[in-house]
C-alpha cells in the first residue's frame, strides 16, 4: 500500500536545518516508502486501528525494570513510540494504573513501584511520565490511550504499600483473594474511587482514550483443588439490608455494569472526544457461538461484556481473541464474527491479538505468519476495523522477522484510525496551503495553516478559536504527486512547515492536504499545483 509516515516534526525540523547548511548535491532524496501510479486522483487513505498494549505491571514492557533513571525511562519510551511509527501503527495503549497506583502525578493514588522500585516515590529528577508520553506520542502522530485496571489493588505484596495506598487508607474496601489484593466491586466507594481516577486523567491530560482490560472480578483462584469464592459476603449483606433483591451473581454483574455505564457517560460529559474502550476476555460464554468452549466470563468474572457492546456503552471493543484460527473450540475467525454480530450500535470492533506468542520459546510459540493471517482475517470480516497487539516487547525483540514481515506484508504504510461519528460530526475546514522551493537548500517545502488563515511562510497562525474539542485539528494527510506517482504521508497537525522533496529529487506536480479532527473526521482537500 503506497503510504509513508514521516519522522516526527522535531526530527524533520532538525534535519531541515542541517540540510540547509549543505550543498544541494549533498542533500540526497527524501525517502519514499511506497508509491502508486501517477494517476490524476490520489489514492484513498486506509482506515484501520493498529495499536499495541504497553504493560507496566511487573515491568512487562515499560519501564523494563523498576528504578531506572528518568533519562533511561524516557529513552525506553521514545524507543517504543519510534518502533510503533516504524511499524506503521497509529496508537499506543499505555498502562498507567496497574494496581491502585499511578505512573503519573496523582493526588488520588501513590506513585507506582514499577517506576522507581518504591511505591509512593516520585521519579528523580522529577518528571510526569504521562505528560511526557502524551507529548511524545502526539508529536509522532500517535494516539495515546491510558490503560487502567479498575479493581486490582496489589499485584505483588513483596514490597510494602505506601501510606497513601488504598490498602492502608481504606482497608475496608480491599479483599485478599489468592495471592493478590482486590478492591471490592460491590462497594459504591470503590466505584466512586475508580471514577474519580478516570476523570482526573481525562481532565488533566490530553489523552485520546481510556482503556480497561479483562480484569473485573478476579479470575478464579483455587485452594486444595477447589475454587474459592470472592470474599464479598459483608458487602452483599449490606446491599440486601438496603433493600437489594438481586441474586448474588446478578448483583456482581450489575456492579460492573454500573461502573462501565458511569465511566462511558462521565468521560464524554467532560471531554466528548475522548473515547472509552474495553478489552474483555475473548469468550462471552461457552456455546456462544455453538462450537466455543472455555472460561465463562459472564459467570466467573461477572463481566457481561456482550451487554456493554449491545448497549453501546463503549466507543471501541477489543475482545482478547488469543487463539489461532485452527482451534475449533476457540477459533479466531469464528469468535470475531460472533462479536461483530453483537455490535448492535455500530461501535468500533478491534480484536486483540496475542502477538507476544511469536516470542515464546516453548511449544506454544506462534510463527509470524499466524499474526499476519489474523490481521488479514480481521480485514476480511465486515464490521471489524483493526487490531490491538499484546504486547509491545515482542516488537522490540523482533523474533521470527516479525517487524520486517509486518511492514512488508500487513502494515505496508500508515493508516488513519477509523472515525467515531457518534462523538462528533462535521468535516474540518480545508487548510490553506502553499508550496515553495527553498533557494538555499533546494527543498520543496509545504506551508500549512488551518482553514481560514493564510499560509504565507514557516511561522503559521494558531488554529481558529472554535477549533476545540472534537473539532480540534489532529492530523494532516499530505498527498504528493511526482512523475513517479502518488505518495501519502500522515503528519501531526502541529506541523506548519513540511519538507516535500529536495530540488534534486522528483518535482512536485500536485499537492493535496486534508485535515483530520480528534474523532477522525476528514475534511475536503486543499490543492496546489506548483508552477515553475
Amino acid at each position: 500500500m503506497p503510504f509513508t509516515r514521516l519522522v516526527p516534526h522535531s526530527v524533520v525540523a532538525a534535519l531541515f536545518a542541517a540540510l540547509v547548511s549543505l550543498p544541494v548535491a549533498a542533500c540526497g532524496q527524501v525517502p519514499v516508502l511506497g508509491r502508486t501510479p501517477a494517476d490524476s486522483a490520489p489514492p484513498a487513505v486506509p482506515r484501520e486501528m493498529r495499536a499495541a498494549w504497553i504493560a507496566s505491571v511487573g515491568n512487562i514492557d515499560w519501564p523494563s525494570q523498576p528504578g531506572l533513571t528518568t533519562a533511561q525511562q524516557q529513552a525506553e519510551l521514545i524507543a517504543i513510540l519510534d518502533k510503533l511509527v516504524q511499524l506503521n501503527m497509529n496508537a499506543a495503549v499505555l498502562q498507567v494504573r496497574p494496581a491502585a497506583d499511578a505512573l503519573y502525578q496523582s493526588s488520588l493514588e501513590p506513585w507506582s513501584e514499577y517506576l522507581t522500585g518504591e511505591m509512593g516515590r516520585a521519579p528523580d529528577p522529577y518528571y510526569d511520565p504521562l505528560t511526557f508520553a502524551v507529548a511524545e506520542a502526539h508529536r509522532r502522530g500517535l494516539e495515546l490511550h491510558v490503560w487502567i485496571n479498575p479493581y486490582r489493588a496489589r499485584y505483588s505484596t513483596a514490597r510494602p504499600a505506601s501510606a497513601t495506598h488504598v490498602s492502608r487508607t481504606h482497608p475496608e474496601l480491599v479483599r485478599r483473594y489468592g495471592p493478590y489484593l482486590w478492591m471490592d466491586p460491590g462497594d459504591p466507594a470503590v466505584r466512586a474511587l475508580t471514577k474519580d481516577v478516570v476523570l482526573d486523567l481525562v481532565r488533566r491530560y490530553d489523552i485520546d482514550a481510556v482503556h480497561m482490560d479483562d480484569y473485573f472480578y478476579p479470575y478464579p483462584e483455587t485452594q486444595r483443588g477447589r475454587e474459592i469464592d470472592f470474599p464479598d459476603e459483608s458487602t452483599y449483606r449490606r446491599y440486601q439490608v438496603g433493600g437489594g433483591t438481586l441474586a448474588r451473581n446478578d448483583w456482581r454483574r450489575e456492579n460492573v455494569n454500573l461502573l462501565v455505564k458511569e465511566l462511558d457517560d462521565s468521560i464524554h460529559a467532560v471531554k466528548p472526544w475522548v473515547r472509552f474502550g474495553i478489552s474483555p476476555f475473548g469468550i462471552w460464554r461457552p456455546g456462544y457461538p455453538a462450537s466455543v468452549r472455555g472460561l465463562d466470563q459472564y459467570d466467573k468474572l461477572y463481566a457481561d461484556a456482550r451487554k456493554w457492546l449491545n448497549e453501546g456503552w463503549v466507543d471501541y471493543f477489543t475482545p482478547q481473541l488469543y487463539w489461532s484460527a485452527d482451534r475449533p473450540e476457540q477459533s479466531y475467525p469464528v469468535l470475531l464474527e460472533w462479536w461483530v454480530q453483537q455490535n448492535l450500535k455500530g461501535r468500533h470492533l478491534w480484536p486483540g491479538n496475542y502477538t507476544g506468542k511469536v516470542g515464546f520459546t516453548n511449544a506454544a510459540r506462534w510463527r509470524t505468519s499466524e499474526i499476519i493471517d489474523q490481521i488479514r482475517r480481521t480485514r476480511a470480516q465486515p464490521g471489524a476495523t483493526g487490531n490491538v497487539h499484546f504486547n509491545m516487547k515482542v516488537f522490540l525483540d523482533d523474533p521470527d522477522s516479525l517487524d520486517e514481515r509486518l511492514v512488508s506484508e500487513a502494515y505496508t504504510g500508515p493508516a488513519l484510525v477509523p472515525a467515531s461519528p457518534w462523538l462528533g460530526r462535521g468535516a474540518p475546514i480545508a487548510p490553506r496551503i502553499a508550496v515553495r522551493n527553498d533557494s538555499t537548500s533546494g527543498f520543496w517545502v509545504l506551508d500549512i495553516a488551518p482553514g481560514g488563515t493564510p499560509a504565507t511562510g514557516a511561522t503559521m497562525p494558531a488554529p481558529p478559536p472554535d477549533s476545540s474539542g472534537a473539532r480540534a485539528l489532529w492530523l494532516w494527510v499530505v498527498q504528493l504527486r511526482t512523475p513517479d506517482g502518488w505518495t501519502t504521508r500522515i503528519i501531526p497537525a502541529t506541523e506548519r512547515l513540511h519538507v516535500l522533496t529536495p530540488r534534486t529529487g522528483a518535482t512536485p506536480l500536485d499537492v493535496r492536504v486534508m485535515a483530520v479532527d480528534r474523532v477522525g473526521n476528514v475534511g475536503s482537500a486543499a490543492r496546489v499545483v506548483p508552477t515553475f
